[in-house]
C-alpha cells in the first residue's frame, strides 16, 4: 500500500466516494465525522474502503481536512 504521506494516495484518498448507505456518492472527505465515528463503533470494513474511512476519520478528528479537500478532482 501507498504511504499515507504519498501525494498520489493522498489524492486518491480525496477522490474515493462512498459506494453504498446514507452518503452514497459522497467524497470520503465530505462524510460528515459524526456518521464516520458511528462506522468506527459499528466496526469500519475490513477492506480497502474500511481503511480509507479510517484515515478520514483520523485527518477529520486532527483538523487536517485542509491537506485532502484541494487534491479533490484534480
Amino acid at each position: 500500500m501507498e504511504e499515507l504521506n504519498s501525494k498520489a494516495y493522498l489524492k486518491t484518498l480525496a477522490n474515493t466516494k462512498m459506494p453504498f448507505g446514507k452518503y452514497k456518492g459522497y467524497y470520503l472527505i465530505d462524510i460528515p465525522e459524526y456518521y464516520l465515528l458511528w462506522y468506527k463503533q459499528k466496526g469500519f470494513p475490513k477492506n480497502k474502503l474500511g481503511l480509507q474511512m479510517q484515515e478520514i476519520l483520523e485527518l477529520k478528528v486532527n483538523g487536517l481536512e485542509d491537506i485532502i479537500r484541494p487534491l479533490k478532482n484534480s
